[in-house]
C-alpha cells in the first residue's frame, strides 16, 4: 500500500501542475486605467542617447543623459475617466561633445555650465507648474493642459478594450505636437506573461516626423510592465533608432540617434 502511494504522489504532482499550467494559460485580464485616488506617484525616466552629425564632410558625436523626476496625482477617479494633477518636479542633464563636459541639476542650477544657459532657462520655465490632465478608462486624452516635456505618456498608454492572455497585441497609432512639429507614431504591444503583480509585455513601433526645418523616422523596441489593478506602466526599457535631417540655411545635415530609456513609476 505504501509503495502504491509513492507511485501514485509523483502523478498526483505532475497533474496539478498541469491543471495549473492550464488555468495560467487561458486566464485573461482586462486592463483599465484606475489609479488610486489621492495618490501621487512618481516617475523617473533616465535617457542615455548617442547622435552623429555629418556635417561639411566631417562627423561630429555628442552624448546626451538625462533624468526627469514627475509626480502625478489622481484627483478624481472613475470607472469611466481619471484627472491627474502633475508636475515636472527635477531634472539632470550631462552633455559631452567634443572634449567638453556640460552639466546641469536642476536642484544645484547654481553649479550649471555656462554654456548651457539657453537650454536650462527654458528647462526652468516648466519646473514645478503643476498641469491637469484627464484621461479615459482605456488610457485615451480627453482634456488637458499642456505640460512641456511631460513625461507622463510613459507612464499611461492606451489600453485595448478586449481581454488580454499571454499572446494577445494590440497596436494604436498617435499624433501630438512638440515645438510647432507633428510627430506620428504607431505602437504594438504583445503580452508575454500574466501574474497578480503584472502584465508583462514587449513594446514595438515606429515614430516619423516632417516639419519645415526637420525630418524625423525611426524605431523603437523594448519592453513594459503594466499594474493589473491600476492600468499604470510600473517600468519600461525602451531602445530606440532614429534618423533626422535638419534643413539649415540651404543645407540638409543628416543625423543618426541612438538611445536607451528606462522609465520607473512608484
Amino acid at each position: 500500500m505504501k509503495k502504491n502511494i509513492r507511485r501514485i504522489a509523483p502523478a498526483l504532482l505532475v497533474l496539478v501542475a498541469l491543471a495549473t499550467l492550464s488555468f495560467m494559460a487561458k486566464d485573461g485580464i482586462t486592463l483599465r486605467l484606475r489609479p488610486e485616488q489621492g495618490k501621487t506617484y512618481t516617475l523617473t525616466s533616465k535617457a542615455n542617447m548617442m547622435m552623429m552629425m555629418e556635417m561639411q564632410g566631417q562627423t561630429m558625436n555628442m552624448s546626451q543623459n538625462m533624468e526627469t523626476r514627475q509626480t502625478f496625482t489622481a484627483k478624481e477617479t472613475s470607472d469611466t475617466k481619471s484627472t491627474f494633477e502633475t508636475q515636472i518636479d527635477a531634472m539632470k542633464m550631462t552633455i559631452s561633445q567634443m572634449g567638453m563636459k556640460l552639466e546641469y541639476d536642476s536642484e544645484h542650477p547654481e553649479k550649471a555650465s555656462p554654456m548651457l544657459a539657453g537650454q536650462t532657462q527654458e528647462i526652468e520655465k516648466h519646473l514645478k507648474k503643476p498641469a491637469s490632465i484627464t484621461y479615459n478608462a482605456l488610457g485615451h486624452v480627453v482634456d488637458s493642459i499642456e505640460l512641456e516635456m511631460s513625461q507622463l505618456g510613459a507612464a499611461i498608454v492606451e489600453l485595448p478594450e478586449e481581454e488580454l492572455t499571454v499572446g494577445s497585441t494590440w497596436t494604436f497609432n498617435k499624433k501630438q505636437e512638440v515645438s510647432g512639429s507633428e510627430i506620428n507614431s504607431k505602437m504594438t504591444y504583445t503580452v508575454t506573461a500574466i501574474s497578480k503583480k503584472s502584465v508583462d509585455v514587449t513594446v514595438s513601433g515606429t515614430v516619423e516626423s516632417n516639419a519645415n526645418s526637420s525630418e524625423v523616422s525611426g524605431t523603437y523596441s523594448g519592453t513594459a510592465s503594466i499594474h493589473p489593478q491600476t492600468g499604470l506602466v510600473i517600468q519600461s526599457a525602451t531602445k530606440s533608432n532614429l534618423s533626422m535631417t535638419l534643413n539649415e540655411q540651404g543645407m540638409s545635415i543628416p543625423m543618426t540617434i541612438v538611445g536607451n530609456t528606462t522609465v520607473e513609476v512608484k
